[in-house]
């Protein structure tokens, strides 16, 4: 049963700075994120959505936005609301995996001939979560350029190893076209779906059964 269940939700893309002005991102759209807050509320459920600099913010106000630019903050934010008592916690943001080692504190010259940045990994979110807040419910995700039925139970094994995640989906997204798999911690293949709509009304009731 999902009815006033407490649901965090994290979406969008991070931005990790190369200097004072530039900043690294990537190309997500939060979309799925914030079909998953709407859809989410609508089965009864009190929304909090962690929102990244997406080009459409979520104008919804039937739950709660609280925005986020950096990776820093994102992890801030997280911190702060993984210590309330969620009982889901859906990290669908696209967090960035790498940041510059010395981000430079002044504007860099547009006039330099070459540029060399020095990349490191960034902290994985996903495994702090249920360190903060261990009995929760935990949806993780995993996109890669293109998903298949094998590469999703492969790519999903450190998310639920790590992350302890219950539930991981493993998507992709070329062009236009979307592909979704959801599994449990015991591997089995719950769902495929082949639009971020279908993905996200399936995994509200793949998730309710399991609550």
């Amino acid at each position: 049963m999902l009815n006033n269940k407490k649901v965090l939700i994290t979406c969008g893309p991070t931005w990790v700075p190369v200097d004072t002005m530039r900043v690294i991102s990537n190309r997500s759209s939060g979309a799925l994120g914030q079909m998953l807050a709407e859809d989410f509320t609508k089965a009864g459920t009190k929304v909090t959505l962690l929102e990244g600099p997406v080009a459409k913010p979520a104008a919804s106000k039937t739950f709660k936005v609280l925005k986020f630019l950096f990776f820093d903050e994102l992890a801030a934010l997280m911190r702060a609301e993984l210590k309330k008592n969620y009982d889901v916690c859906i990290h669908a943001a696209a967090v960035s995996d790498y940041k510059v080692k010395n981000p430079k504190r002044t504007k860099l010259s547009s006039k330099l001939k070459k540029l060399r940045l020095d990349l490191v990994p960034t902290e994985k979110l996903v495994h702090r979560i249920k360190k903060l807040n261990p009995g929760l419910f935990l949806v993780a995700f995993k996109l890669e350029a293109k998903m298949t039925r094998a590469a999703a139970a492969e790519r999903s094994k450190d998310l639920f190893e790590k992350g302890r995640s219950d539930i991981v989906v493993a998507n992709s997204l070329q062009g236009q076209k979307y592909s979704g798999y959801i599994l449990d911690k015991h591997k089995k293949f719950l769902a495929h779906e082949q639009s971020r709509k279908g993905l996200s009304r399936t995994l509200v009731k793949i998730v309710g059964k399991h609550l």
